[in-house]
């Protein structure tokens, strides 16, 4: 017997519409709303950096887009930092108190609340979805002051946790948890674990959260963004300046009862130190960013 040598097929590129070999059209139309898109998100942060190097005079009288080289980003930076005792310092810290804290303790429930909505049946579970799904199309603005007349009574103002509290239970992270667990996290695994004698508690903490940490990054960020970014309710529930975050804390500074015109350079300042370390975490955590709803711990 003759052995026959196959050799291995190659893959041929199939012909383009315009009939060119291995050629791809582009979407004129996508990549010029993508590029319109990027542009609209990137300017305003280009004019921060740009702003950021120059002094108060040089914001109204030089172009938006040209940067200054006299010295006077440092010149910003140091003062900022020094500003009021360094108070722009107990601002950040205090903002990242709200935006870690809040951001973890968040994701928690919402993975917990999602969890259980997406592998449990019990009573009243649809009728809580529909609810969280309808308090997703609810406005967050609406709800500041009905919370600070809550928190009110309690003697809860103007404490770390009025801005705590009402941020830890996000209708859409719940939604978002939800969905992903359905996905994600196999009856089969589930049913293994029962049968090894897991409790509930065990199979959600050792198998659930990990199946589910793309969307608990993902949750996460939003959080965490949205806490950092927050002005409306620690502008209702604060009163005491050295409770405040930096948006609230940076807005005081360029109020006309309560700031000079010569601080509008010392806010661009602080406000491109504030834009750091959203960039640290994001840039940090986008390789674990990959929601996938279709995989899961069972591959078919």
């Amino acid at each position: 017997m003759t052995a026959i040598a196959q050799t291995p097929r190659r893959a041929v590129a199939r012909p383009s519409r315009d009939g060119r070999p291995g050629s791809r059209r582009i979407n004129w139309v996508a990549t010029i709303i993508l590029l319109f898109g990027a542009v609209y998100c990137l300017v305003p942060v280009l004019w921060i950096l740009i702003a950021s190097t120059k002094s108060n005079g040089e914001l109204f009288s030089t172009p938006p887009l040209v940067p200054s080289f006299d010295g006077s980003f440092f010149s910003n930076i140091s003062g900022i930092l020094s500003y009021d005792h360094g108070i722009w310092l107990r601002w950040a810290g205090n903002t990242v108190i709200y935006a870690v804290g809040g951001g973890v303790l968040s994701t928690f429930i919402a993975a917990a609340a999602g969890y259980a909505l997406g592998k449990y049946r019990f009573r009243g579970s649809a009728f809580v979805f529909r609810t969280i799904v309808a308090a997703v199309l609810l406005p967050s603005v609406l709800l500041a002051v009905p919370q600070y007349l809550l928190l009110a009574p309690v003697g809860l103002t103007n404490t770390y946790w009025s801005v705590l509290l009402p941020q830890l239970v996000n209708p859409f992270a719940i939604y978002l948890c939800k969905i992903y667990a359905e996905a994600s996290v196999a009856d089969e695994i589930m049913e293994a674990a029962r049968l090894d004698g897991a409790s509930e508690w065990k199979i959600f903490h050792s198998i659930g959260l990990r199946l589910m940490a793309p969307a608990l990054i993902t949750v996460f960020l939003i959080q965490f963004i949205g806490v950092w970014n927050n002005f409306l309710l620690p502008f209702v529930m604060l009163s005491d300046n050295e409770l405040y975050p930096l948006t609230l804390g940076m807005y005081g500074m360029i109020m006309p009862t309560g700031g000079q015109p010569n601080q509008f350079s010392l806010v661009i300042g602080g406000v491109f130190l504030s834009i750091v370390p959203l960039a640290a975490i994001f840039l940090s955590l986008q390789r674990f960013w990959k929601v996938d709803l279709l995989s899961g711990g069972v591959k078919l």
